[in-house]
């Protein structure tokens, strides 16, 4: 283990020395086979964006990535700290003492410099209160933690329709604004399934000692046809035909499904779109008012056709 720990830091450092940098000149420098440096490329490859464009061509690490100085996981960091109990010291050269301790005294230097960066950014971000309850905790800290490091959160989770609060485990995978709210994507042990979680529904959020791993998981595949983050169960193909006088802005809008949109001689725009939850595609809709009419399905038209007779109804009284 501590041979494959300090044969993958060699790799980094051989890397960032040297971008581009061939399996067959890796495996030269680590002394081993150019099988192992496929696998070790594979276990880098989760905590690092490597990057290669094709067969015969070398490594280099993706955007800014540089490891300074370490990066340890947990589990790394664990294990390093181990080294003195399990080496023979006598057989060590001069300065091994002091080596080590700069590196340990530099890997909690940038253990605190993280979780100071994480406390920065969640006291950044606000979040709003449920009119249900007087105060929420910004439980997002341990939460961005646990993401990046990957470790299951120990919750308390309060669902208000059933007024009931649950105690779960969950691998948190992704955080998603939506709607001026921030959900959490991820594993719940509980119902053993993926599951999206509002967070100002935590009552409470703690790390746990237990690491995950996401496996094949896409958050792309996940919400597919998911208008914004209530997943629905049968897609739904919606035709919308908006004025002229709104058409420029619904261009701009920023929409998490990509739909067709065709401009019509009269400056109005055809829009077409396939979504899984009819109920987050019409609350969206209906903002727009008598801009946005509902060309398709004829179902829907003719259910808001009936509801708006309703509110007529209602307010003449």
């Amino acid at each position: 283990m501590i041979d494959k720990v300090i044969r993958i830091f060699n790799i980094i450092n051989a890397i960032q020395a040297n971008p581009g940098i061939s399996a067959k000149d890796l495996a030269f420098k680590c002394e081993v086979n150019i099988r192992t440096i496929y696998r070790d490329m594979d276990i880098l490859d989760l905590i690092a964006p490597v990057q290669r464009e094709g067969r015969g061509t070398g490594y280099r690490f993706m955007g800014k990535f540089f490891l300074y100085p370490l990066n340890f996981t947990e589990q790394e960091a664990l294990v390093f700290s181990l080294l003195p109990s399990v080496l023979d010291k006598d057989k060590l050269p001069p300065g091994f003492d002091t080596a080590y301790d700069k590196v340990m005294g530099t890997h909690l230097k940038e253990k605190s410099r993280q979780n100071s960066i994480i406390e920065d950014i969640t006291g950044i971000i606000q979040m709003g209160t449920p009119a249900y309850r007087k105060d929420s905790p910004n439980l997002l800290q341990p939460i961005i933690q646990a993401i990046l490091v990957q470790r299951t959160i120990h919750t308390e989770y309060h669902t208000q329709s059933r007024n009931e609060t649950t105690v779960r485990k969950i691998d948190p995978y992704y955080l998603v604004p939506r709607d001026q709210r921030f959900y959490l994507i991820g594993y719940c042990h509980l119902k053993q399934d993926i599951r999206t979680f509002r967070i100002s529904r935590f009552l409470k959020a703690e790390l746990t000692t237990q690491e995950f791993d996401k496996g094949d998981f896409n958050i792309k595949k996940y919400l597919k046809n998911t208008w914004s983050i209530e997943q629905g169960d049968k897609n739904i193909t919606f035709k919308v035909r908006f004025s002229a006088e709104v058409a420029r802005y619904i261009k701009e809008e920023e929409l998490f499904v990509h739909p067709r949109m065709k401009d019509n001689k009269d400056g109005s725009m055809t829009f077409e779109v396939t979504v899984n939850n009819e109920k987050e595609f019409m609350r969206w809709i209906l903002q727009y008012g008598p801009a946005a009419e509902i060309l398709e399905p004829k179902s829907v038209r003719d259910s808001l056709k009936n509801q708006l007779n309703e509110w007529v109804e209602m307010y003449n009284k």
